[in-house]
């Protein structure tokens, strides 16, 4: 099931790449930009969130936080935060329950095949934790302009 705008944010707590865990509540009143990928050090993730890192300036947009979140172990994030020099946290989801809950985990067309995987989505929750955008199927290459695109967006309505 995909998630629309207005739709309530489902809830999560998972473990950071600190193990450390991190819950959705704990941001109440904070705009958070929330994405989905499939792998740690594949040349798509790393190019997505090395764009993210570069391209997006939270305090422009007026966002507060970035999440990522993949089935990788805290102890991969924590490499791979520390190789390309992440400024923002992710989350470990191994049972793919909240990449589910959020339409990012199911069928997907994978070089001509249906395949059950990672849907690399993009959310926008709202102050008020409700999603005010909604990506699905992202391209890795040139997702952090289309994601300032919908936050400028979000902000001019």
């Amino acid at each position: 099931m995909k998630l629309s705008v207005k739709d309530p944010a489902p809830a999560f707590t998972l473990p950071d790449q600190d193990g450390n865990l991190v819950s959705l509540n704990q941001f109440a009143g904070k705009r958070i930009v929330l994405y989905f990928y499939p792998k740690d050090f594949t040349p798509g993730c790393t190019t997505q969130a090395c764009e993210l890192r570069d391209a997006l300036k939270l305090d422009e947009l007026d966002a507060d936080v970035i999440l990522g979140i993949s089935g990788d172990s805290p102890e991969v994030h924590r490499k791979f935060i520390d190789e390309y020099g992440l400024g923002f946290s992710l989350l470990s989801d191994p049972t793919k329950s909240t990449m589910t809950n959020y339409g990012a985990y199911g069928e997907k067309q994978s070089y001509g095949k249906t395949v059950i995987g990672v849907i690399r989505s993009t959310f926008v929750i709202g102050k008020d934790q409700t999603i005010e955008a909604a990506l699905y199927g992202v391209k890795a290459k040139g997702h952090a302009n289309r994601l300032i695109k919908s936050l400028n967006q979000i902000l001019t309505n």
